[in-house]
């Protein structure tokens, strides 16, 4: 089959180790039955699950913290394929720093306008610290979004805004850009995966949540699309 696209996986596999938003473990899979259970020709590992909704590459909903808003299982797949931008501020970013307005003007100047409906991933160069988990979530401090870049994505039409961190919003800032955004009916993708092996304009991704009834955050498998 002559596939027309390159296909990039933006996930991080889970596993106990990964960081989570309350720090600890946020995902647990266990053995419920072993092969060694099984009695006959016919042997299962039966696997359990448990976990935050919000753990690894995931998904907010806008009812994650707007009241009413629409969930999980609210969301048609062809509403979460969209054009992808990737706009990287990893050259010049620290634990503190935040996109602004003034990071999406060069990034318009040097490549295109960002087009309506489209998800813009914000590479910071924080996913370094996967694999460190308190590196990673480092007292709930890391490269984030203002909330001046949020209003002008917003005025842009963006569907969804992506990060390589555990938000795009710090704490210690409040959580403006989950308001701002999550209000206007968008979503927010958390700990996104391999944005270098995304280009800056021509991807596309597609964002598939666990399809959760009521959900408000669900895990995904996202997938970067590229034309070969």
């Amino acid at each position: 089959m002559n596939f027309p696209y390159e296909l990039v996986d933006l996930i991080h596999t889970l596993t106990e180790q990964v960081p989570a938003w309350n720090g600890g473990c946020g995902f647990n899979h266990n053995v419920h039955i072993d092969y060694s259970d099984c009695q006959g020709e016919y042997k299962f590992r039966v696997m359990t699950l448990s976990m935050h909704a919000g753990i690894g590459t995931h998904m907010d909903a806008p009812s994650h913290c707007i009241e009413g808003g629409r969930c999980i299982h609210d969301f048609e797949v062809n509403e979460l394929c969209m054009p992808c931008v990737v706009i990287d501020v990893s050259g010049k970013c620290y634990e503190r720093y935040s996109v602004s307005a003034q990071d999406i003007e060069h990034f318009e100047n040097t490549y295109v306008s960002i087009t309506k409906s489209a998800c813009v991933m914000v590479k910071t160069g924080w996913e370094k610290f996967w694999d460190d988990p308190k590196q990673y979530h480092n007292n709930h401090v890391f490269p984030s979004v203002s909330l001046e870049a949020a209003e002008l994505f917003l005025e842009r039409g963006v569907s969804a805004l992506g990060i390589d961190t555990l938000s795009p919003d710090r704490p210690e800032d409040g959580f403006r850009v989950h308001k701002s955004l999550l209000s206007a009916g968008k979503i927010i993708i958390e700990n996104v995966a391999n944005l270098d092996k995304m280009p800056a304009v021509g991807g596309h991704v597609m964002v598939f949540p666990i399809k959760i009834k009521d959900g408000t955050e669900a895990p995904v498998r996202l997938v970067g699309l590229i034309e070969k």
